[in-house]
């Protein structure tokens, strides 16, 4: 039986004003768990985004005998099993909607002798697994999957796996992620090789739990080594707010008129905030308050007030930085003066969906003016007067289109219909909460 759907239309409202806190960072969650996972001792977590991705991660690590408890709001504690510690799970392990999930808990049962089942729900299903199936298999796993290399797949791990050197043919944190994972419980040293940067939060949190980590440059390119086999220290662990979900609302305080929000505590890792910058290039008032840093990560107050935009071209280096904020980049493209022009953006059609064909088409039904190319979009903006709206626009289960539609609907005439918001949930339980909240 297929689950029902929510459809939902989102209309002009007043200006979006006061303070709001955006869930905890997505990316960070995620690597808290599996890293407390694999600590020996009690790792306390506060922050802890609790959307259906992150949740199918700590589902995962429950199933494979990791201690996983949640205390209180944001607040959990993970009981770790050691390097190397994984326990055959009895069922197989249910990722949802997540490629994070997915992808990491690949890595991390790759260098352990257990053999695991991963599903995912229907967008989940159609995302190419072969960019980690490959690494891992150099390892020694091995694995069984469907045509395509997807979803659904078995993984029968290699104990003892071994160290490989292996240059990233896209640039992919998760897939960075998943061999430096897999390189935990590997002796020897892995190495991976990037030759476009990509966020660092595993870096950063695998050198914060202990393990032996040295990042360089060789030759132009970022160089990662990881010492395999050494014992991670639990830690205490606050998670910042995720600068994907902030975008959200600075765009929309950006777009309205009389807007002027603070959004509290948002993470402003390097590898993470271009969104700041471009939206900054295009005109917005984004202003960094307290800025100061957490657990290794810097994090900062943005005070965001409504300003005309104009369009720009923007910088395919940057790609990385905002991969997943492209999607409400473009609603902000098209109520700018002139036209934006993005390029590079060839990874956006393997997200949930893909994500260039699904905007433009989204954008256009409510009255906008965009082209889309192999990789990337041309928007061309109104100048700052509403969209018509319209609707329903087509998600096709894609939760960041759903929240760039929502934005879109407040500077619309009409009001722009979502068919579905019930995928919000992945990452941002609250969103339509804090969005009524902020504009009331």
């Amino acid at each position: 039986m297929e689950a029902p759907t929510s459809s939902l239309r989102f209309t002009p409202a007043g200006s979006l004003r006061g303070s709001i806190a955006v869930p905890g960072d997505k990316s960070i969650s995620h690597r808290s768990l599996i890293l407390g996972a694999c600590a020996v001792g009690e790792t306390r977590i506060a922050g802890l985004l609790e959307g259906e991705d992150v949740l199918a991660t700590a589902a995962a690590l429950r199933a494979m005998g990791a201690d996983v408890e949640r205390l209180g709001d944001g607040e959990w504690r993970v009981h770790g099993l050691g390097i190397g510690g994984l326990l055959q799970p009895e069922a197989a392990i249910d990722c949802g909607n997540s490629g994070t999930s997915a992808r990491l808990l690949m890595g991390l049962v790759a260098s352990h002798g257990i053999t695991a089942s991963f599903t995912g729900d229907a967008s989940l299903s159609k995302r190419p697994m072969g960019r980690v199936i490959e690494p891992l298999s150099q390892m020694g796993a091995s694995f069984t999957s469907s045509p395509g290399g997807t979803m659904p797949l078995m993984l029968e791990g290699a104990h003892p796996a071994v160290p490989i050197a292996y240059r990233l043919p896209v640039a992919s944190a998760q897939v960075k992620s998943a061999v430096l994972l897999a390189g935990l419980n590997t002796p020897g040293i892995t190495t991976m090789i990037e030759p476009v940067p990509t966020r660092d939060h595993s870096e950063r949190m695998l050198r914060g739990f202990g393990a032996k980590l040295d990042v360089g440059e060789e030759d132009g390119v970022r160089v990662i080594r990881l010492t395999g086999q050494t014992d991670l220290q639990p830690q205490n662990i606050v998670v910042p707010g995720d600068p994907s979900s902030a975008a959200f609302f600075m765009v929309a305080a950006t777009l309205v008129e009389g807007s002027d929000l603070t959004i509290r505590n948002v993470g402003m890792n390097p590898t993470r905030a271009g969104l700041v910058g471009v939206l900054r290039t295009m005109g917005a008032d984004i202003e960094e308050i307290d800025a100061r840093e957490v657990g290794g990560e810097p994090v900062a107050d943005l005070r965001v007030r409504h300003a005309p935009l104009k369009g720009i071209e923007v910088d395919p280096a940057l790609a990385p930085s905002m991969i997943d904020e492209f999607p409400v980049l473009f609603v902000a493209a098209a109520l700018a003066e002139g036209t934006t022009v993005t390029r590079g953006l060839e990874e956006l059609r393997v997200k949930e969906s893909d994500r260039l064909a699904t905007m433009a088409a989204a954008l256009e039904a409510i009255g906008a003016r965009v082209e889309e190319r192999e990789d990337g979009l041309t928007v061309h903006g109104t100048g700052g007067e509403p969209l018509a709206g319209g609707g329903p626009v087509a998600t096709h289960l894609d939760h960041r289109i759903a929240m760039s539609m929502a934005v879109a609907g407040l500077v619309s005439r009409d009001g722009v219909e979502v068919d579905d918001t019930a995928p919000i949930a992945t990452s941002f339980p609250n969103f339509m909460a804090l969005l009524d909240g902020a504009t009331r």
